[in-house]
């Protein structure tokens, strides 16, 4: 069932506006401007009621807010007021409202909007969903994995806990190619792709398709050594698919891992350290392949033999 949040401070109006849209929908309300902001970070809802006349922070100020926040600005918010002239509903709409509604209101027409934006926004989400899905694998892909790692990294960095990165290659991949041919390459990306995504299946866990066969992973909450070990674990899974490999460069398909664990810091940036574990990737090829090399903040690194 769809989830929306009604944003008002008035629980006489809250209270109707839900007994209109109860029996459709998850209904939550929250009375003051902030914890409308609290609930809308951190749920995951498919529209906002919001009224704008309210003490301390009003509607048109909360609407700015969630349009600057990367996790609420794409969900519809309707603005439900009695301020009905023409200036207030053009600023609204300017602040990124999709839709205005007066007091009094009428159920059939709160019900008729409600729902109208409710099928856009099902249909949009649809449409992002395949934009950010890797078509071959069913995976994540590069434009998805560039938009959830700002969400997650910002959120290790309010958290203070530790975020792993990591990088994946496999190995020989061109000479895979040119001895089987591009259709059978496919069919090892699509099985080395389902082999990893299996470990990452956590709501901390991110992986994506990052380009051609290199893949890339986040992850909240290990430390540098239990990531380590973790993804050594990942790398051993994929070997054990056994996979034949063109006889002249190795006996089966296997990948190269390369990572850094540390404790995101407001001054820190997300692309540094993707390139610090891709660093680390390099060095996992030039050391053999088949091999996890991983680093913590201080650069002090773990080798696997």
């Amino acid at each position: 069932m769809e989830k929306i949040l009604i944003v008002d401070d008035s629980p006489t109006q809250a209270i109707q506006l839900k007994s209109i849209l109860v029996d459709d929908y998850d209904i939550t309300i929250a009375h003051t401007a902030e914890e409308g902001l609290s609930y809308a970070s951190t749920g995951s809802y498919s529209m906002i009621l919001l009224d704008v006349v309210m003490p301390g922070m009003d509607g048109f100020t909360l609407l700015k807010k969630l349009q600057e926040e990367i996790i609420t600005q794409s969900v519809p918010v309707i603005l439900i007021t009695s301020l009905s002239d023409i200036q207030h509903e053009q600023l609204g709409l300017t602040l990124g409202a999709v839709d205005y509604i007066s007091k009094p209101f009428h159920p059939l027409l709160v019900k008729a909007r409600v729902n109208t934006h409710i099928k856009l926004y099902r249909y949009r989400k649809q449409v992002e969903h395949q934009s950010m899905t890797d078509q071959l694998t069913g995976i994540a892909n590069r434009r998805q994995h560039d938009f959830y790692s700002i969400i997650k990294w910002n959120e290790a960095t309010r958290l203070q806990v530790p975020f792993s990165i990591c990088m994946f290659d496999i190995d020989h991949f061109k000479a895979y190619n040119d001895t089987f041919g591009h259709p059978a390459g496919d069919k090892v990306i699509i099985s080395v792709a389902q082999a990893i995504s299996s470990h990452f299946q956590r709501s901390t866990d991110f992986f994506a398709r990052y380009g051609g066969e290199e893949f890339v992973a986040f992850f909240l909450g290990d430390n540098a050594a239990r990531s380590f070990e973790y993804l050594q674990k990942v790398r051993k899974t994929v070997e054990n698919l056994d996979i034949p490999h063109a006889p002249s460069t190795a006996e089966r398909v296997t990948i190269s891992i390369g990572g850094i664990t540390m404790i995101p810091q407001r001054d820190n940036s997300y692309e540094v350290y993707l390139k610090i574990a891709d660093t680390m990737l390099y060095d996992a090829k030039k050391f053999g392949r088949n091999k996890v090399v991983w680093a913590n903040e201080k650069m002090e690194q773990w080798y696997e033999n």
